[in-house]
């Protein structure tokens, strides 16, 4: 005996409310390194018992194209996640983004199609939906298109001003919510088509004065504009799930967003209405650009400081996701504790190129949670450290975020790195980080630099302590 209309809808009530109760569970998870993956799988169960409910509710009867779309999302999922590497990671996140976006903004442009096409006029509130999540679905996609061409080099990744630029923004804005006004007044396929080409130049022209050292408050940002956008089209559509679910992303994005902001000692205002670090350029070298004197190590000197050390603290950045050297940092690591050293991993929260971008890569190495301390946990430590290994941070340990009022980074939070006895640190050269400034950490007494690959270095220091 099939199930009546009544049983379905009470079958599918019980579906979402079950999905509900598994992306709630899953974010919570998702808020410490420790339980992130049984979160991620939690939220993934959630949505597709979410993506069933759905169907049903829908009751579609073809079902070709909706698996033959499974199977390709299936292979590029399982492609990406095999192939791509952690100094990719962040790109990755910003296309996620942008794709979120567009999905959004397609399916408010169906809605609005499938209405103009048929006898049923749109309701007020529906319309005024369908062109909000048109806004935020078109501004998140071509924004993280452009996040995406800065992560990547593709575009530079200094900000690009020009004059007038918040002036044009703002008439542009005006200009797309007086096209809304019209459009729920009188929609027409012509005037809609035009307001998203503008929504899309708006989702631009936020993006490209941002420099590319506030890219993880910009993914993040981007983060909650695409789950908003969802919850506008769950709106639209009438669907439930699609609200909940948008409205999860949209919030757990803004926290993120507000987390990195006082990372960076910025305001949310500033980050929303774009243009900010615009005005900031990297200052040269103290002493006019003058060559300033460092003191060099070798992976001797290296391997005996940390060998006899009591206690350590590792601080990895963007340059050990370039080398690839999380697992010879994890080696390393353990070769210290068999000596005796407390090891620890201090993490700063804009470190690298998206939020949570060094758990992350110290997880792929198994570096256990537990090691692993936060900003504001650690800071008042490093007075008592030993020797603290910075490798390839740059900008989140440079003292000229307290000790320089006229730095373009001075009041942001950074771990004081500085205050340990020793600092070793591994890089390339002394080339600035993506803030485009001289750090002034590499030229303290108590620094010493060890030029090279991050993962040669690391190699090199472990097999002289081996001799230790």
């Amino acid at each position: 005996m099939g199930l009546s209309s009544d049983d379905i809808l009470v079958v599918i009530g019980a579906l979402y409310l079950v999905a509900t109760a598994l992306f709630i569970f899953g974010l919570k998870r998702l808020g410490s390194p420790a339980t992130a993956r049984s979160g991620n799988a939690l939220a993934a169960l959630g949505m597709l018992v979410a993506v069933v409910a759905t169907l049903i509710d829908r009751e579609i009867l073809s079902f070709e194209l909706i698996v033959v779309g499974i199977l390709v999302g299936l292979a590029i999922g399982a492609i990406l996640a095999r192939t791509i590497l952690m100094t990719a990671m962040p790109q990755l996140v910003a296309i996620f983004n942008g794709f979120g976006g567009a999905a959004s903004a397609l399916v408010a442009a169906a809605v609005l199609r499938e209405s103009l096409a048929g006898t049923d006029d749109l309701s007020t509130d529906t319309s005024i939906t369908v062109m909000i999540g048109t806004l935020i679905g078109a501004v998140t996609l071509s924004g993280s298109l452009v996040a995406f061409g800065k992560l990547q080099e593709i575009v530079v990744t200094r900000p690009v001003t020009f004059p007038l630029q918040k002036t044009v923004s703002g008439l542009l804005f005006v200009g797309i919510l007086v096209a809304i006004g019209y459009l729920v007044a009188e929609p027409g396929m012509e005037i809609y088509a035009a307001m998203a080409v503008a929504c899309l130049l708006l989702g631009v022209l936020l993006v490209i004065p941002i420099g590319g050292a506030d890219m993880p408050v910009v993914i993040s940002l981007l983060n909650s504009y695409s789950g908003l956008a969802a919850a506008a089209a769950g709106f639209a559509l009438g669907n439930v799930m699609l609200i909940i679910a948008g409205s999860l992303v949209g919030a757990a994005g803004l926290i993120l967003t507000q987390t990195m902001t006082k990372a960076m000692n910025r305001s949310l205002a500033n980050v929303m209405f774009g243009a900010f670090g615009a005005a900031e350029q990297g200052r040269p070298a103290a002493g006019g650009g003058e060559a300033r004197p460092v003191n060099e190590s070798g992976p001797e000197d290296a391997a005996i400081m940390l060998a006899y050390a009591r206690q350590a603290i590792f601080v990895p950045g963007y340059g050990l996701a370039v080398a690839q050297a999380q697992h010879q940092l994890r080696g390393l690591a353990d070769l210290m504790e068999a000596k005796g050293v407390e090891v620890k991993f201090a993490i700063h929260p804009v470190a690298g190129r998206m939020p949570g971008h060094m758990n992350v890569l110290l997880a792929e190495a198994e570096v256990p949670y537990d090691k692993l301390y936060d900003l504001d946990q650690i800071n008042d430590q490093f007075e008592d450290t030993d020797v603290v290994v910075v490798i390839g941070a740059n900008d989140v340990v440079n003292p000229a975020a307290r000790e320089d009022a006229s730095s373009p980074i001075y009041g942001m939070p950074i771990l004081n790195v500085d205050k340990a006895r020793h600092v070793l640190v591994l890089k390339r050269s002394l080339n600035p980080g993506f803030a485009g400034i001289d750090n002034d950490l590499f030229y303290k007494p108590n620094t010493s630099m060890l030029f090279g690959d991050a993962k040669e270095s690391l190699i090199k220091v472990a097999r002289e302590m081996e001799e230790v």
